[in-house]
């Protein structure tokens, strides 16, 4: 087994806990940011992104223990909020790298706090979208080291009968009583 579920969870883990520290170092940043300046489409956007990826992104950190439960739910999520950052770091890229940094929204804040968001905003995305790898990975990862190795054999119990679509078996040859 090159990829097995005790590779898959830490991975996920340290994933899902990059994933939501990007997170939240966005909001404050942007809660920084509106609160200082004008406020912007873009900065609330970012802002809003942020706020849900940190709910949304919570049942992720239970998933590696839970695939069966919410890797579904997880990966919807992850694909979801992959888009969702994928704006949100083109709508900073827009504010931050076409003109003067210091000028555009909100105007009088250090480019470097600015371009710090970017990368978060950014850091945020891409933690997202190899999330949806790993999930992927370690759920199937998971269905292939609980599923039996080889066939499924029926017992011949006494008084179990077989499924309706199985072959009949006969009791006694064609003819004789």
């Amino acid at each position: 087994m090159i990829f097995s579920t005790t590779i898959a969870r830490p991975l996920q883990l340290i994933l899902r806990a990059l994933q939501w520290t990007s997170a939240v170092i966005v909001i404050s940043l942007t809660s920084y940011f509106i609160k200082e300046g004008p406020k912007g489409q873009h900065l609330i956007f970012q802002e809003v992104v942020a706020v849900l990826s940190v709910v949304f992104f919570l049942p992720a950190f239970i998933s590696p223990f839970l695939p069966t439960a919410l890797s579904k739910f997880v990966l919807l999520i992850d694909v979801i909020f992959s888009y969702l950052w994928l704006t949100a770091f083109i709508f900073a890229a827009q504010d931050y790298n076409e003109h003067s940094c210091y000028f555009n929204a909100p105007p009088g804040i250090p480019c470097g706090r600015k371009k710090a968001n970017e990368s978060f905003i950014f850091l945020a995305f891409i933690f997202t979208f190899f999330g949806i790898f790993l999930e992927v990975a370690g759920l199937w990862a998971y269905r292939r080291g609980n599923t039996p190795a080889g066939p499924l054999r029926e017992s011949k119990e006494p008084g179990v009968r077989p499924p309706r679509d199985a072959p009949i078996e006969p009791t006694a040859p064609a003819g004789t009583v």
